[in-house]
């Protein structure tokens, strides 16, 4: 990030909802420079998968207590927040604001604000999902941009369709990589191009991951990788069959931590080396955002 020098400076990151700080792995990954970064995060798993990997992150908690944090505002140069997206989702309750959940963008939007007051020129990136039209609009006023749509799976081996909110100027579009989920297994078959969002909701799998859900059978098999079989052949007899569990152990798997972190975009090992290989790591991957996609935005800093 340059400053009205041009020259090159360390700037300052303030994370919100911060997870396992994907886009500090983003920022790294275009060579921005960084002095201090806080993340505010609630979830001991992540912080310890974000700790693990940076031993230089400055973590302050919960965010409805940001009045408490010890941070010079006026020296934040870049705000990030990937804000809760459960009361917003298409794929929820949609109760938005009437949500506890929904009710902490109103923290990001006072923090921003509060941040302009002495840094008029901060640069923030916001991150949420598809949504009601009505809910887009409330948010486009209350953070006082249109975002941009983009989709992982421009850039990926997965499928996340999303909008970014944010006052970095003159970002393209997402380059197009021919990057297929095929291409990132460690073995073994798929019958789609794209893995499915990384979300339990699309896994596939309940219980141990030798059992998949009957309900997730149709035009997909989910999540599921086939070892010693044709996917051809397990999605006829899966639309037949009307057991809603089948053991599958040695022929259909789940993803391993590791095809998850490619999918993502993330260094292999990032989750994995911290927390093993378990159907938790995939999902806090999950929740995380796709490491190239921010990695652009940033690009343009």
């Amino acid at each position: 990030m340059k400053n009205k020098l041009g020259t090159t400076k360390k700037i300052n990151v303030l994370s919100l909802f911060g997870g396992i700080e994907c886009g500090r792995v983003a920022l790294d990954k275009v060579g921005v420079p960084v002095n201090k970064y806080y993340s505010s995060e609630i979830c001991s798993t992540a912080i310890k998968i974000a700790d693990g990997n940076y031993n230089d992150i400055i973590q302050l908690g919960d965010v409805t207590k940001w009045k408490e944090w010890d941070i010079d505002w006026g020296s934040i140069g870049l705000l990030l927040a990937g804000f809760p997206c459960q009361s917003w989702s298409l794929a929820g309750k949609q109760k938005g604001i009437l949500d506890e959940r929904g009710q902490l963008v109103y923290c990001m939007i006072d923090i921003l604000s509060e941040i302009r007051k002495v840094s008029p020129n901060v640069k923030f990136l916001f991150e949420n999902v598809k949504m009601k039209p009505e809910y887009l609009t409330f948010l486009n006023e209350k953070i006082g941009v249109y975002p941009m749509h983009f989709n992982s799976k421009d850039v990926s081996a997965g499928m996340r369709d999303r909008y970014y909110w944010t006052n970095i100027e003159n970002v393209n579009p997402l380059p197009k990589k021919d990057i297929k989920l095929s291409d990132i297994l460690d073995s073994g078959k798929v019958d789609r191009d794209k893995s499915l969002c990384i979300t339990k909701r699309y896994e596939g799998f309940c219980g141990s991951q030798s059992y998949l859900r009957r309900r997730y059978f149709g035009k997909s098999m989910g999540q599921a990788v086939f070892e010693n079989c044709e996917p051809e052949e397990q999605r006829e007899f899966w639309k037949t069959d009307d057991r809603k569990e089948y053991d599958t152990t040695g022929f259909i798997r789940s993803l391993t931590t590791r095809e998850c972190e490619r999918i993502q975009t993330l260094p292999i090992g990032y989750v994995g080396n911290i927390i093993g290989d378990n159907m938790k790591a995939k999902g806090i991957i999950g929740n995380g955002w796709t490491v190239d996609v921010i990695a652009h935005f940033f690009s343009f800093l």
